[in-house]
Parts: structure tokens; sequence; C-alpha cells
């Protein structure tokens, strides 16, 4: 008899239920019989299940839910992880009233339960084969996927409102299922996306949420320095320059010469800044829409997130080093209000002027106070000139404590590390913002400039510009000069001629000579380099004008100064620091050197 080979190569519609309802077979398996436990433990599994099957199942599992104790472990993870996302409305709606039930009566699976729900806030991994050969391993590009996330959010809000206790229990599974750093920019993206959203209706874990977020954000940023971000992009355009002139031939290389430059791409060149440029734009968004309520700002909404924000920022950002564009969310959100700035520069300088917080956090703090003042437009003059009022208030303070010592005071970092950071950010801020304080009315200006007695600064016997960035005293003199206030050259030319103290390396080992800049310095709001996010800061942002009428002093020797960057202030400030490694306690990763930047020098913290 011949077999019916159709018959064969087809599977059975899948119509027929094998075994009885769920509550015989929990009795059944209670007396010992074990058959159709296992033969539904089976079925559950099925890849082909049926929409209609899910429901039938999900509204007998409901029925008998107070019976689904802890025994019932190898029905409930299988129930657990039935593909109800994505599915009809029927079977979704069918499966919240499931785990509402499940995690009401049972709260031994709350965890579980969170799990899978958390499991698919990142896209999943589609492989496509051909010829046994995994020729694909992308993420889904599936147009449900805002569905199918508005899905888990609903299912996470109603087990929030049947265990109010959630909260505790979900920090350490979001966690642990947080993408590795390496994952794609789109899987990053919408894990990052769905922790904000939560953070939305389950308001108790936002400050934990950002912390996680940063942290990881900040693993990245370490691990992509300035330099190295530059050189991709640069071999990208020069790589695409190639091909355009190899595709128009060279006898047409002529016609476009006064062509624009083509656009910027929006992803960029170094695979890591790419991933964080995805999650800086992410939270950029979320802070924005956190901070405005139909379009229009909302204070109170406000304060409460640049709490959240600042916990963090103390916690993980300041003591960072070497991050380039994390910190740029504390400079984002400040400019929504001149108040939101103000409190931030009044943070950091509590930090600054505090003995007891380490001489690293505190030069770190002088850092973003100078930074901030230089780089951020929205700060008016009135508050640039109380900022320099304090800074030189405390600087004057320190000189009369060294003076009033005993001591003969000289030039040692590891002794007056907080002092030099002071007095370099108090310089920073002078370059930047001379010019706005001196317009309108100069002689206002110039009298202001001239009260805040900078000459004892630059004449006292610690010798701050021997200390600060080539750069900065290079500018601060050229401009005080130009205006008369202070005449440093002297000074500068003296410090050329004598030999830098040794200084200790942070890093343990050789000491370092005098061709290492032995400030710890650090400008945190250097030019921003990611390409999409950047869209939300340039507007906000104080670039680096060249000043032709100031005069400036020739480039020291090894100090080169390039015109081709767009922010060009520091550029060629970073000398070569074998053995240097920059890094502040909690810093992460501790063998990456600090970035060879437009602005920043390697840093060398000198820990106290």
């Amino acid at each position: 008899m011949e077999i019916d080979r159709d018959f064969l190569n087809s599977p059975p519609v899948k119509t027929v239920r094998f075994g009885g309802t769920v509550a015989d077979t929990l009795a059944k398996h209670r007396q010992g019989d074990s058959g159709d436990y296992e033969l539904l433990k089976h079925q559950l599994s099925d890849p082909e299940i049926k929409d209609a099957q899910i429901i039938k199942w999900l509204q007998e599992f409901r029925s008998c839910v107070t019976q689904l104790t802890k025994d019932h472990e190898q029905l409930i993870y299988p129930l657990l992880r039935l593909p109800w996302v994505g599915r009809s409305q029927a079977v979704v709606e069918e499966y919240m009233a499931f785990l509402s039930n499940l995690v009401s009566a049972q709260t031994v699976y709350l965890c579980a339960c969170l799990k899978m729900v958390v499991s698919h806030f990142s896209p999943k991994r589609v492989t496509i084969c051909e010829g046994g050969v995994d020729i694909s391993d992308s993420d889904d590009d599936d147009e449900n996927l805002p569905r199918n996330f508005d899905q888990c959010h609903q299912a996470l809000q109603l087990i929030t409102r049947y265990v109010p206790s959630t909260s505790r229990f979900l920090m350490p599974i979001l966690q642990e299922n947080f993408p590795f750093v390496q994952k794609s920019s789109r899987t990053l993206e919408c894990y990052v996306h769905n922790l904000l959203r939560l953070s939305m209706y389950i308001p108790a874990l936002r400050r934990d949420v950002l912390e996680l977020i940063i942290g990881k954000m900040l693993k990245l940023d370490v691990s992509a320095s300035r330099s190295d971000i530059e050189e991709a992009e640069e071999n990208t355009v020069q790589s695409q320059r190639a091909e355009d002139m190899a595709e128009e031939g060279l006898f047409e290389m002529d016609e476009d010469m006064s062509a624009d430059a083509p656009p910027r791409p929006s992803v960029m060149a170094h695979p890591v800044a790419d991933r964080l440029d995805s999650l800086m734009a992410v939270l950029l968004a979320y802070i924005k829409d956190v901070c405005h309520v139909n379009g229009s700002f909302h204070a109170d909404r406000t304060k409460d997130l640049y709490r959240d924000v600042l916990s963090v920022f103390d916690k993980l950002i300041l003591p960072t080093h070497a991050s380039c564009h994390v910190q740029y969310t504390l400079f984002y959100l400040c400019s929504f209000r001149v108040a939101l700035a103000e409190a931030f520069l009044e943070h950091v300088w509590k930090v600054l002027q505090s003995p007891s917080q380490p001489a690293v956090l505190r030069q770190a703090a002088a850092g973003y106070l100078g930074s901030f003042l230089a780089r951020a437009k929205f700060i008016p003059v009135l508050t640039v000139r109380a900022c320099l009022d304090l800074l030189l208030s405390w600087i004057h303070r320190y000189i009369d404590s060294q003076d009033n010592s005993g001591r003969a005071a000289c030039c040692d970092i590891s002794l007056h590390g907080p002092f030099y950071s002071a007095c370099q950010a108090a310089f920073y801020t002078i370059i930047f913002r001379h010019r706005a304080m001196l317009e309108g009315n100069m002689k206002k200006g110039l009298e202001y400039l001239q009260g805040l007695n900078l000459e004892r600064v630059v004449m006292s016997q610690l010798n701050p510009l021997k200390v600060c960035l080539p750069a900065v005293s290079s500018m601060f003199a050229a401009i005080t000069r130009k205006y008369q206030v202070v005449f440093c050259y002297t000074i500068i030319e003296r410090n050329n001629r004598h030999v830098l103290p040794v200084v200790r390396s942070s890093a343990g080992g050789d000491s370092v000579g005098t061709n290492t800049n032995p400030l710890d310095s650090f400008f945190p709001f250097d030019p921003y380099l990611l390409h999409r996010s950047s869209q939300l800061i340039e507007p906000l942002y104080q670039v680096w004008e060249e000043l032709p009428d100031t005069e400036q002093p020739p480039p020291t020797t090894g100090q080169q100064c390039s015109k081709e960057d767009e922010d060009d202030f520091l550029s060629g400030e970073t000398p070569t620091t074998e053995g240097i490694v920059g890094m502040t306690p909690s810093s992460y990763e501790s063998s990456l050197r600090s970035p060879s930047s437009l602005g920043s020098p390697p840093i060398a913290f000198q820990r106290h």
C-alpha cells in the first residue's frame, strides 16, 4: 500500500488539544499521575502554538491560580515564555489578566514575571541563514516594535498596581538585563529608552535608573577618546573624498571646487562613539520631555530631575576623568533656566572650596566651574562676574594664608593643587568671557577686571602661570596685556628659563620631568564631537573664536598650533606623558590614557 507523501510532509493543523483541562491535570498530578502534566508542559512550549489555544489555556490557569504554588514552576516558566507580545489584542489582554492574577495570588513568581517583561525591552536578534550558513545577524526591524514596547509597559504598570513593592525587586533585574555595551546602537537605544520610560510611571526608581544608564554610558565615553573619534572621522572623510574623486574622474575635478562641503553623516565612524551618540540623543530627549509639559516649561518637574541628575553627577561623573560627552546631560539641563545653571555653579564651587573633599575632586570641580562659565552661552555676564568674584576672593585668601604661615611658599602641585586649578579656572573664564564683560561699557569693564587684583595672583610666590596649561597662560597674558590689566610676560619668560620641579606621577613609577603639564588640567566641556545629539548642544555652546586684535607671543618650543579644527583654542597642547595614567577614584578603565584632545591634556591627578 502506497503511503501519501503529502500527508507525511505536512504538519497537522493544531485544532485538537490532547489531555484534560488544567484543573484536571493539576488534580491528577497531586494524585501521582503526571502523564497529562508532562504533556501540558510540552504543548505550552510548542513554537507553533495558536492564539485560540493560548487564550483557552490562560483562562484555565486563571481559574485555578491559587493552586499554582512554587511546586508548579515547571508549568509557570513555559507560560512566561509564551510569545504573547505582538500577538492579537485578545491574547495580549488575556495574558495581562493572567499576569495580574498570578502576581496577586502567588508573589513567589513576581521576579520571574518582571524578568519576562524586561526581556522584551530590547529587540530580538534575527539570524538569516542560507545554505546552512548564517549570513546575517541583525536587530529585528519589526515595525511593530513601538506597539510591543507599549504592551510591555502596560504589563509592568499592571504588576506595579497589584504589587506596590515591585520597585524594590525591579532594579536588580534592570541591571542584570542591561545589554553589553558592545551590542548594537539599536539594541542599547531601545533598552535605555524603555528604562527611561519606566521611570516616568515608577518615579521612585528614576535616580537609580539614571545612575545605571549614565554608568554604562561613561564606560563607552572613556573607551572612545577624543583623538580616536577625530581620527576615525578624518579617515572616513578622506576615504569618501578619494571615492568621489575616482567616480568623477580627473577631468571633472575642477567643475565643483566651490561647492559646499557635503553634510556631516549622522552615523559616527567610530563604533563606540556611534553607540554613545544614540544613547545621548535618547537621554537628552528624555530630559527635554520631563522638563516640558505640552511644550511649556515645568519648574517643579525640572527641579526634581535636576536633583536626581546632580546626585549621579556627584557619584559617577565628577570622579570619572576622561569622559568627553556624558557630562553634557547637565550642561543641557542647566540651559533651560539661568537658576539651574547658577545652582550647578554653586554646587561645584562648594566642592572646590571644601577642605574636607579629596584634592582630586576639588580640582575636577574647578575644571567644571571654569569650563562651564567659558562654554555655556546661556550664562549671563552678571553670573560670570559673580563667580569670578568668588573665585578671586578665595584665591586671595589662599595667598594670604600662605603669606601668613611663616613658611616660604613654593610652587608645589602636591600641596596646592586646588589653588592652581582655581587660578586656571579664573584665567580660562576671563579668556573666553572678557569680550562680554568689556562690551557695552569698556570703562566699567576694565575697572572690574582691575578690581580683581590679578597682578597679585600672577606675581605671588605660588606662581600659578608656571603650572597652568601653556595655552591658558599664553592667551591670558596676551589679553591682559592688551587691556593693560596685568603684565605676565616677564614671569612667563622667567618660568621658561627655569626647569619645572619634578612631580610625582599619580600612576606610580618614575617621576615626571619638565615636558609634562603638572596641573590636572581638565576641561570637561571641550567641543562636543557626536553628530546626532550635537543638534541640541550646538546652539548653547560657545566655540573658541580667534582674537586677531590680540597680540600673542610666539609659541613655546614643542607647542604647535593647528588652525584646521573648528575649536582649536588648546589644540596641540597635549604633551607626551608616557607612563602617566589619567584616573580618579571610581574612574572606569584605569588602563585607559586620557585623550589627546582639542582641549584637555592628559591628566595625572595627584593623590594626597
